[in-house]
């Protein structure tokens, strides 16, 4: 492990710690919803992480939906769960090890406080009508954090100099407006069906806000 993979290895565990710090793990032992909940989104997320396609090792694609959950639990706990997913898939052989720490701060962290600035963002600053947080909570929010996770790999594989930034553009970026909508689709439908459906399970949404506000 090279001494920047070592240091991003240790702030994202202690980012993360902090994350644990600030939950109310106690009170999770009492709540089957919510343990259903979080193990749910862990294992769709982990799924969802193993089907990857790249032509060259570390510039590989696949979705995310990392703007979804952080709606869904909460910054926190997004959070905690993209880690027990990013390490289930580190331990099924599909990253490197030594990647631990650069992958859980770039493609996990970065996207979810993007997609978590956001909501904050139409919070407070715009109308709060269901269609702004389908829209741009979740669709919006969704295509912003792959193209932001595909540029921040992009800018680390090319300062690392591991690879030229030629082959980064065509082999890894040129794939960006392929991803936006289908990642922003993903996102977006899962929100809609969720605060259709099952509004409880979306620990932003609620109904004072967003559909009896006047």
């Amino acid at each position: 492990m090279s001494l920047i993979q070592i240091s991003a290895t240790f702030v994202y565990l202690l980012l993360v710690g902090m994350m644990l710090r600030a939950l109310p793990l106690r009170s999770l032992l009492h709540s089957g919803k919510t343990q259903h909940l979080i193990f749910g989104c862990v294992v769709a997320v982990f799924i969802l992480w193993m089907f990857r396609t790249g032509i060259y090792p570390g510039l590989t694609v696949h979705f995310l939906w990392l703007s979804a959950l952080p709606l869904v639990l909460g910054y926190r706990w997004a959070i905690v769960v993209s880690m027990l997913a990013l390490l289930g898939v580190t331990l099924a052989g599909m990253t490197p090890i030594s990647m631990f720490g650069i992958n859980g701060l770039l493609g996990c962290i970065a996207p979810i406080s993007l997609s978590y600035a956001v909501f904050s963002w139409t919070f407070h600053k715009l109308p709060r009508h269901l269609f702004i947080y389908i829209f741009v909570c979740a669709f919006a929010s969704g295509m912003a954090a792959i193209s932001l996770k595909m540029l921040l790999f992009g800018g680390y594989y090319f300062l690392t100099g591991q690879y030229s930034w030629q082959i980064i553009v065509d082999n890894y970026l040129i794939l960006i407006p392929l991803l936006l909508f289908p990642e922003g689709m993903l996102n977006g439908m899962t929100i809609t069906l969720l605060v259709i459906y099952l509004p409880s399970w979306v620990n932003t949404f609620h109904d004072k806000h967003y559909l009896h506000n006047k």
